[in-house]
């Protein structure tokens, strides 16, 4: 009977310790956003995105990526999106569902006047309706534009110049002689020649000089996640071309709409423009 004690008491004290099973979850930070912000997607409890069968937020999809040995993925809210509660639904291989919900606040709405450059035509009826109707195109251009369906980068992402200022925030609406133009982007200050560098890894979708936007670069990173670098004075990369974070792709100028030399950055989410300082902040380093 002591012999048989003894082993029992062997059994459990020399036995390594079971682990604790770790229960998949989800979470978003920030919880809260604004019209025009993004939120990062985390999901705990899970080492590979090959365990996840979709994600949606507002019933609409979203990718997944490996993101600080996490699958997680962006989501976006519209600078137009109705203020209100939306739910993340990721929904794993499993069969179990998570969830968490989002809250969208409105936007405070900012106006500042801004007029048209005499390259452009100057503050005319009919500079303000050509300016317009570039704009319109160049947007339905870059909106056809394909994402990969992997994630092309890995590690944070870094402001495009050396030693960012920002001169215009993301947000405000432009009045424009009798228009009203949202600005979906950030301007940094770059004087005529500045490198502007891709803030991560990606392939050039597009490398072209447009009339609105002047010469422009897009970067996609795969996933729907894009960045827009405009009104370069030169463009130095070409379509199709993978390029590394850090790695240059123009020089700053003041081509398009614009009154003098900045860069014009926007970040897209899913064809979303969102505040790129507010993504920097989740991604940044």
């Amino acid at each position: 009977m002591r012999k048989l004690l003894f082993f029992f008491l062997a059994v459990l004290f020399l036995a390594p310790p079971v682990s604790a099973v770790t229960i998949p979850s989800v979470e978003v930070k920030p919880a809260r956003i604004m019209q025009g912000e993004p939120a990062l997607v985390t999901i705990h409890g899970l080492t590979s995105v090959s365990a996840v069968r979709s994600a949606t937020w507002n019933g609409k999809p979203f990718g997944i990526f490996l993101y600080d040995s996490k699958p997680g993925g962006f989501i976006a809210a519209d600078i137009g999106q109705r203020p209100g509660t939306y739910d993340v639904v990721v929904s794993l291989k499993d069969g179990t569902s998570l969830r968490a919900a989002v809250r969208v606040d409105e936007r405070p709405k900012l106006e500042a006047p801004l007029g048209i450059p005499e390259k452009l035509g100057g503050n005319t009826t009919a500079a303000e309706q050509a300016l317009l109707k570039a704009l319109a195109q160049e947007n339905a251009a870059l909106a056809a534009l394909k994402s990969g369906t992997k994630s092309y980068w890995t590690g944070g992402f870094r402001y495009p110049v050396r030693n960012p200022v920002v001169t215009d925030a993301y947000g405000y609406s432009r009045l424009t002689v009798g228009s009203v133009i949202t600005h979906k982007g950030t301007d940094f200050r770059a004087s005529l020649g500045t490198p502007v560098y891709s803030m991560n890894r990606g392939v050039v979708r597009y490398a072209k000089t447009t009339r609105a936007y002047g010469n422009m670069v897009v970067v996609d990173h795969g996933l729907g996640l894009m960045t827009l670098y405009l009104h370069l004075s030169k463009i130095k990369v070409n379509p199709g071309e993978l390029v590394e974070r850090g790695q240059l792709v123009g020089l700053a100028g003041d081509t398009g709409y614009a009154e003098a030399p900045h860069l014009h950055l926007s970040v897209k989410v899913n064809g979303i423009s969102i505040d790129p300082m507010k993504f920097m902040a989740l991604v940044g380093g």
